[in-house]
């Protein structure tokens, strides 16, 4: 336990990765021992990190220009993908140029940074939480979306049409270089535990590696999409090589994810 009479406060998301990787540190089953645990949408994170009101937490890869003064990226607990990424879908097949009205889980999210970088600013913009992106499309409230999370692998589901895979582009642009999502960061006053806060990360994922039928009861309670096969599968995209430790390929993708558009 890092001490001093103060508990950290441990920012994640109620996506599956997150929840995988989370679930010991926030039960207080690592060497922080005790922490307040905060989640929340992955955009509300984004945004209490600009406020600078957490200690540790999740982010989108990319806010972390708007935050590196105040916050450093930790060497673990990120989410990067040999190719999926976040995904445009719509009810009727469309090209992305035909896009005027567009859903998306938040200006901070990668997935927004993706798709300016990509294809510009449409028309009209509409932020709306994760999960209340399906419903806006289905309805006709946007003419699409962009799905992050569970939503990703779901789509077809519902009947929704492909527009464009931010992923595939990625790799067509960018080649073997990973696709940088999500990080972690710590409050920069705070950089002489990063090697414990780091370590806590590493216990806890091994922790959910060894006792999985305990953490998939917590995962389900806030996952968007409860299949057990969605489930697993999201953890074992997100949850890699590039969790456990940050290479020079994945530090790489995250320069050329926030680099000028």
């Amino acid at each position: 336990m890092w001490g001093f009479g103060n508990v950290l406060k441990v920012g994640f998301s109620f996506c599956p990765n997150d929840t995988f990787i989370f679930y010991a540190l926030s039960k207080g089953k690592t060497c922080l021992g005790e922490v307040t645990p905060v989640m929340a949408d992955v955009e509300e994170l984004n945004r209490m990190i600009i406020k600078g009101e957490l200690d540790v937490s999740k982010i989108s890869i990319g806010v972390l220009p708007e935050v590196k003064d105040r916050y450093v990226l930790l060497e673990c607990g990120g989410a990067f993908s040999d190719g999926e990424a976040p995904v445009v879908v719509s009810v009727s097949a469309l090209s992305v140029d035909s896009i005027s009205r567009l859903a998306i889980p938040g200006f901070h999210t990668t997935a927004w940074c993706m798709y300016r970088k990509f294809f510009g600013v449409p028309s009209e913009v509409v932020e709306k939480r994760y999960d209340l992106i399906i419903p806006a499309v289905l309805n006709g409230e946007v003419d699409a979306g962009i799905l992050i999370h569970e939503g990703r692998f779901t789509y077809t589901e519902y009947g929704l049409n492909l527009v464009a895979d931010l992923g595939e582009i990625w790799k067509e642009r960018f080649g073997n270089l990973p696709v940088p999502l999500g990080g972690v960061v710590l409050k920069r006053d705070l950089l002489d535990l990063k090697g414990q806060v780091e370590a806590a990360i590493r216990e806890s994922i091994a922790y959910s590696e060894k006792h999985l039928d305990e953490v998939i009861p917590f995962i389900k309670q806030h996952a968007q999409e409860l299949s057990d096969e969605v489930i697993r599968k999201h953890i074992k995209v997100f949850v890699n090589n590039y969790t456990l430790r940050l290479d020079d390929k994945a530090k790489r993708a995250i320069d050329l994810l926030v680099s000028p558009m």
